[in-house]
């Protein structure tokens, strides 16, 4: 290890760069740190930032004037593992609705009218009409969503503007725009960073990272057990594979869409493999019914579970909700997040009727408590300490323990989010996160005629409720081009424009 006092070594960042909120040229070339000069800069490289970077294509910007900044190499990747990990190969169905497209800011046609002409099955059009009254609602496959991505991204030249590397932070430039400091892969270059110059600079770096419920994360570090308790988020298909080879118990923790998927994966596979599994499923809110502030904003629910179509109403999208958050701010904007917050998962068919059986057939059961610790039990199994609300503590034992209570660290653990909280002038929304305006700028970052926006998880609690989904990116990717036309970056998309690009993309014909 180095001296307290040694001079970083070129091309690294030096004490006077760390220490200030904004930096010089000079400073810059003072230490050795290669610059590249880019107008338009997104860092993270998945879906946020390939949404962005599409709307801006289309809108006429060229591969020329912007680079994402990633380490991975296609923007479905994180995505993708994060999908399978939580019980959602490319076969199954995710979420969202037919017409939030990624690789399509018009919508049109919808994921359904693809998959009915790619499968032949004017089936997916019945269930289109007649959701969700008479079928469940409609969702694309995964892989749909995926290969969609793909074969935009050929189209737009995404992997033209590609850079590979790790962003450190992004600093002020005094006179405007932004420095945005890179760790390239080891061994591309001479130097250890390198330096992007820009005026515009967009953040879309997902999740801060897994969060595991305090008591589960103490078990794993006390005993250092990472495979008996496991995040629905990461990879866990040991547990799968166990109870295949003798009976055994699992708990579940969570009531959102992904224990719904780790539930009917387990009842999948005790139907596929004749198995013997018990599931003891854990609510910490347990819904008994319909529930709401009043008659016009309520939700179904029943057997723990708060059941919702789509992760928001729809009126976020385009309706009086979304034109209602727009306007408030503070405790305000809070309380109508909390209002309409809270975990839920869409209702499907298949498995209510999989819960039923269990229910009736003694295998499944859901109980409401708070877990106080979680311990080892003599023969190695994992025993909770559940505490109901009427003051009864349960000890069900289980072989494992799945968290599937989401990805909802804090965005100071990520280096990008805590550096600019304390150098660059971002604060924090009334949830916590980062704080937007309603064009994506982030409050408090501006730099001369330089604009840093956001979008994503990373922004939930803003004056835009849906940020963390398909259609959110989408509307952030839209609001962010409008505000770089007015700015004078790119041009305004008019009718006209948007339909002739309509065609480019129907006919897949390069940007």
């Amino acid at each position: 290890m180095a001296p307290p006092n040694t001079p970083a070594p070129a091309g690294d960042l030096t004490p006077e760069l760390l220490g200030a909120p904004e930096w010089t040229d000079q400073m810059v070339a003072a230490a050795g740190i290669p610059m590249y000069d880019i107008p338009f800069l997104t860092v993270g490289g998945g879906m946020g930032s390939f949404v962005t970077l599409d709307y801006l294509r289309v809108y006429g910007v060229p591969t020329s004037q912007m680079r994402v900044i990633s380490n991975i190499d296609t923007p479905w990747q994180t995505y993708e593992f994060l999908t399978r990990c939580s019980q959602i190969p490319r076969s199954e169905r995710i979420r969202s609705d037919s017409a939030s497209r990624p690789d399509n800011l018009w919508g049109f046609p919808s994921y359904a009218l693809q998959e009915t002409w790619r499968d032949k099955t004017p089936a997916y059009l019945w269930q289109l009409l007649t959701e969700p009254l008479l079928n469940d609602y409609w969702t694309p496959r995964a892989g749909t969503v995926f290969e969609s991505i793909e074969r935009e991204a050929k189209r737009i030249s995404y992997w033209d503007m590609l850079v590979k590397g790790q962003v450190r932070m992004v600093r002020r430039r005094v006179g405007g725009g932004y420095f945005t400091v890179v760790t390239p892969p080891e061994g591309s270059g001479p130097t250890k960073r390198v330096i992007f110059r820009s005026r515009f600079v967009h953040l879309a770096v997902g999740y801060p990272g897994l969060k595991f419920l305090p008591d589960l994360q103490e078990f794993r570090t006390k005993h250092n057990d990472y495979q008996h308790v496991v995040n629905a988020y990461e990879p866990h298909e040991q547990v799968y594979e166990f109870l295949k080879t003798r009976p055994g118990t699992v708990v579940i923790r969570g009531g959102g869409i992904v224990a719904s998927r780790v539930l009917q994966r387990l009842f999948d596979d005790r139907e596929k493999y004749g198995l013997k599994t018990q599931i003891v499923h854990i609510f910490r809110t347990f819904v008994a019914g319909s529930h709401g502030p009043h008659v016009w904003a309520r939700r179904k629910g029943g057997n723990g579970w708060a059941y919702q179509g789509f992760n928001y109403p729809k009126s976020v999208w385009g309706g009086q909700l979304k034109a209602e958050m727009r306007k408030l701010e503070g405790a305000e904007r809070a309380a109508k997040y909390k209002e309409m917050g809270g975990t839920n998962t869409p209702y499907r068919r298949r498995w209510q009727e999989q819960m039923r059986a269990g229910r009736s057939g003694g295998y499944y059961h859901a109980v409401q408590g708070t877990v106080d610790r979680v311990e080892r039990a003599p023969d190695g199994r994992l025993v909770s300490y559940v505490r109901s609300n009427d003051g009864i503590v349960r000890e069900p034992v289980a072989d494992y323990i799945i968290d599937c209570t989401g990805l909802e660290a804090d965005i100071s653990e990520h280096r990008i989010f805590a550096d600019l909280l304390q150098y660059g002038g971002a604060f924090r929304n009334p949830l916590g996160r980062l704080e937007v305006e309603r064009h994506f700028e982030v409050k408090g970052t501006a730099s001369g005629d330089g604009v840093l926006y956001a979008s994503g998880s990373a922004t939930l609690g803003g004056y835009f409720p849906g940020v963390d989904t398909f259609l959110g990116l989408q509307i952030a990717a839209q609001e962010i081009a409008d505000d770089l036309a007015r700015r004078g970056f790119v041009r305004k998309m008019g009718p006209l424009r948007s339909t002739s690009q309509w065609f480019k993309w129907a006919f897949n014909t390069p940007v």
